[in-house]
């Protein structure tokens, strides 16, 4: 019996430790998040602007990037679907 009440004197013990640390762990949790925020916006920001400057878009005119969709169907008669 005097092991259960040290037990749970323990446990209240840790709790209050935890419970008295719980408002200084929020904050700091908060920080972080607030930190991997600004860096993933910091990230999407240097991605738009280098994707900007790098290449041009997809479908843009002058790319020369390599066939699209609608160049894939010729009525040219050249290639392996004539004849």
């Amino acid at each position: 019996m005097f092991f259960t009440f040290l037990v749970v004197l323990a446990i209240a013990y840790l709790l209050w430790r935890v419970t008295d640390q719980l408002p200084d762990l929020i904050f700091r949790l908060s920080e972080i998040q607030r930190d991997v925020a600004e860096i993933r916006r910091r990230l999407a920001d240097a991605e738009g602007s280098s994707a900007d400057t790098a290449e041009p878009a997809p479908g843009a005119a002058g790319s020369s990037s390599g066939p699209t969709p609608s160049s894939g169907s010729s009525t040219t008669g050249s290639g392996p679907e004539a004849g």
